[in-house]
């Protein structure tokens, strides 16, 4: 299953001292890892509210200043960028928040305020 991820994060050709942020929003098409293929990138790290997304040659990933973004497949959410190791590094794909785990508490902070 392929997923889009939208961000604005540096280019992953670019070292850390040296971000170009783009003024246009970012996408890419990448698809869901299965979970031993997460957990594998991530001995012992990744929890079931987590899930990888990516390409596991590396090459295209989100990157710092995408934390907090989308992850959209058939127009629906369905996580939220949050950590990895590098931008793009062959082995390490992105890690995400699986934002089917959180519906309910979503839901019920929608509706306190």
């Amino acid at each position: 299953m392929e997923q889009r991820k939208m961000g604005k994060g540096p280019s992953p050709s670019l070292i850390i001292v040296d971000i170009n942020y783009p003024d246009i929003l970012q996408c890419l098409d990448a698809p869901v890892l299965t979970d031993a293929e997460c957990e594998n990138a991530y001995p012992g790290q990744i929890t079931s509210s987590m899930m990888c997304v990516g390409y596991l040659e590396g090459g295209k990933d989100s990157c710092q200043g995408d934390s907090g973004g989308p992850v959209v497949c058939n127009g629906e959410l369905q996580g939220v960028v949050s950590w990895g190791i590098g931008c793009a590094l062959p082995g390490y794909p992105g890690v995400y928040t699986k934002v089917c785990n959180y519906v309910k508490w979503i839901a019920d902070t929608i509706a306190a305020n």
